[in-house]
C-alpha cells in the first residue's frame, strides 16, 4: 500500500491514513508488544496493529520490531 495508491481516490483520505499508520508505528518504538499477534498465524513474535481498516503486520526482533506488510483488512494474510 502506499500513498499513491490511495490517493486515487482521494488525497486527504491518504494524508489521513498515512498519518495514522505512522503514528501507531511510531508506538512500537516504546511498546514493541502493543499489537496481536496475528491470529492466522500464532506465532508470539509476529504481531499487528489494526489502524482503520488497514492492518500493519510486524515481526518482534531482539532489539526492534520490523514492519513486514501493511494491507487492506478485507485481504487474508498469507505469511511467506
Amino acid at each position: 500500500m502506499t500513498r499513491t495508491y490511495l490517493s486515487r481516490d482521494s488525497a486527504d483520505y491518504a494524508d489521513l491514513i498515512v498519518e495514522r499508520i505512522v503514528s501507531a508505528v511510531s508506538r512500537l518504538e516504546n511498546h514493541p508488544r502493543s499489537g496481536r499477534v496475528v491470529p492466522e498465524v500464532g506465532e508470539p513474535t509476529l504481531r499487528e496493529i489494526i489502524v482503520d481498516s488497514y492492518r500493519i503486520v510486524y515481526r518482534l526482533g531482539r532489539d526492534a520490531a520490523e514492519i513486514l506488510t501493511v494491507f487492506h483488512g478485507a485481504r487474508s494474510f498469507r505469511p511467506r
